[in-house]
């Protein structure tokens, strides 16, 4: 991110890893793109949301002062902190340029602007990383121009068939075109890829400096070796030894900076999108939570699926941290905050070493107390709705990180080696976190069933987890979580998992009959992402990722809690 656009943002966001096979593309000069810019709007009026309208979207965010206790970190590792936190602001320059190469100039153009509500409209343009509004399906509210499926990874006229005629007609160009490393731009009338090293090269060669130089900084040997890996990836777009180093990673400091989640691009969910987690752990909290990766072998043996549709191809001694988030940059800052990450999204790295999983506790912390908890009152009949327990929001979050690295990933068709994210396209991110929600679901009660979480809390387990889907259907069931929520919610619903209580207008859930339909969804879902099956899995979806007039009532009767919250984090410790 740009250091006079984005410095006075400190807040963080949302994700989990999808997963991309992409290899890096060989570099290929910019060029430019005359259409990826929208119509020319000097001497217009420019329309915008009206004050109210501002108002209720300003609200949706609680703002919380996150205040995480750093005291036992050392001078050395407080400095090595601060010069990653001027990473996370350059990784923030290049997502909000990602999002749209117009967003520096539309902020500019209010800036200077005597526009009615300026103030208002550039903090809702900060906290979104635009002028479309992410919790309503990226409506804008500055402006009128719709914001492109692709976002800015492809030109903002070209249509899918367009990509998929040219690489039929230029099969040599198919690995650069799908990386989840370049972007496409036009050349006359040739669609070219260009290396991200070259596109945001304004802003990854900075951002390299500063890695080295907090390698420099510290004696942590690992630590040192993946900055220095990843100030070279930032360079060539080879990220695959420096995934392998973040693995490796020990001490107090935990980072994940670079190109990771593929959201953003919603028209084939390809690209990769730039962001920076500043963490720190709490090795106790940490301690407590690690057992669970020595039972992953168990857990994706103990899928309901036939054995084709397992995966022990994985590494299984995934890492896990539990964490507390004191800064962020890129696709970590804008609108809904991540409550955890599973990552790297490289299928290579996961064969090799598995997947790590961070819980970043305070965020997810503020979420409970601010949000979940007092939902419960308006989803849940009285009865049910005291059941909801902070532990099982936080064991549903790392579960659902754990299940990202079970199910198919990697897999077969037609006799060519392929993943599941290159087969379902946009389509993927949508079933892969509602996979991960309901097998998190599934294997929480398989480890009730083993005595390693009480049985006795299984009712208070179900109620969070139920409760909790409704706070990602608020998101947008557009949005990966949020339609993900909404299969589930769907599917459960044919299981008669719950039932409407029309005299007071919340659920009443079946707890033996959610239990049962847990696992028929899990089944059901990992057999549609095993498949591969890019027509299958959007029938799937057309069927349930839907919600019936209960579910919006509910989720309308919530306009009192915030949706999510701003973190606001101190620019230096």
């Amino acid at each position: 991110m740009k250091l006079l656009l984005i410095a006075s943002l400190a807040v963080m966001t949302v994700a989990c890893g999808g997963e991309t096979t992409s290899t890096p593309p060989a570099p290929t000069a910019p060029v430019e793109d005359s259409a990826a810019a929208p119509d020319e709007q000097e001497n217009q009026a420019i329309p915008a949301a009206s004050a109210d309208a501002l108002g209720v979207m300003r609200d949706q965010f609680a703002i919380v002062e996150m205040t995480p206790d750093t005291s036992f970190l050392s001078a050395e590792e407080r400095a090595v902190i601060n010069k990653l936190n001027e990473v996370g602001v350059l990784m923030s320059e290049i997502y909000l340029r990602q999002r749209s190469e117009m967003n520096p100039d539309w902020r500019e153009e209010i800036a200077s602007s005597d526009i009615a509500n300026k103030t208002l409209l550039l903090d809702l343009f900060d906290l979104h990383f635009g002028p479309w509004d992410t919790l309503d399906h990226n409506k804008p509210f500055y402006g009128d121009a719709a914001m492109p499926e692709g976002a800015a990874f492809y030109p903002a006229d070209m249509t899918k068939e367009e990509f998929e005629s040219w690489i039929s007609a230029h099969p040599e160009d198919k690995v650069a075109f799908t990386s989840g490393y370049t972007v496409i731009r036009r050349d006359g009338d040739r669609l070219v890829a260009i290396a991200y090293s070259d596109h945001y090269r304004e802003w990854l060669e900075p951002a390299a400096a500063l890695m080295r130089e907090a390698a420099e900084m510290t004696t942590n040997e690992s630590l040192k070796r993946f900055l220095s890996l990843r100030a070279d990836s930032f360079l060539n777009d080879d990220y695959f030894e420096s995934e392998m180093a973040w693995m490796d990673l020990e001490g107090p400091i935990e980072a994940a900076i670079g190109p990771y989640e593929v959201y953003t691009d919603g028209m084939f969910g390809y690209k990769t999108a730039f962001e920076a987690f500043i963490t720190v752990k709490n090795p106790e909290e940490s301690a407590a939570l690690a057992k669970y990766k020595d039972f992953l072998r168990d857990m994706e043996a103990n899928l309901p699926v036939d054995e084709s549709y397992k995966n022990f191809k994985r590494g299984f001694e995934s890492p896990i941290a539990a964490a507390y988030q004191v800064h962020g940059g890129g696709d970590n800052v804008p609108g809904v905050q991540t409550i955890a990450f599973n990552l790297p999204n490289d299928e290579r790295v996961r064969e090799a070493k598995g997947a790590k999983k961070v819980i970043l506790n305070n965020v997810l912390g503020a979420k409970f107390d601010r949000i979940l908890n007092p939902m419960a009152e308006a989803v849940l009949v009285e009865e049910q709705a005291g059941l909801l327990v902070k532990k099982y929001m936080t064991n549903e979050t790392l579960f659902h990180e754990l299940a990202h690295s079970l199910g198919p990933g990697s897999i077969t068709k037609d006799g060519e080696e392929t993943s599941v994210s290159a087969e379902l396209k946009e389509l993927y991110t949508k079933t892969e976190e509602g996979k991960a929600d309901v097998m998190g679901a599934y294997n929480i009660l398989y480890m009730m069933e083993r005595g390693e979480l009480p049985a006795a809390e299984k009712e208070s387990f179900l109620a969070t987890y139920f409760v909790g889907l409704f706070r990602a259907m608020r998101f947008g069931i557009n949005e990966a979580h949020g339609g993900g929520a909404a299969f589930q919610y769907s599917y459960f619903k044919e299981a008669g998992a719950f039932e409407w209580d029309g005299d007071a207008e919340k659920f009443r859930i079946n707890f033996a009959k959610l239990e049962q339909a847990i696992s028929d969804l899990t089944r059901d879902i990992v057999i549609v992402q095993g498949d591969g099956d890019y027509d299958k899995a959007k029938a799937f979806l057309d069927e349930y990722a839907k919600l019936d007039a209960n579910a919006e009532h509910i989720i309308a009767s919530l306009t009192y809690l915030p949706v999510d919250i701003q973190p606001v984090y101190v620019d230096a410790l």
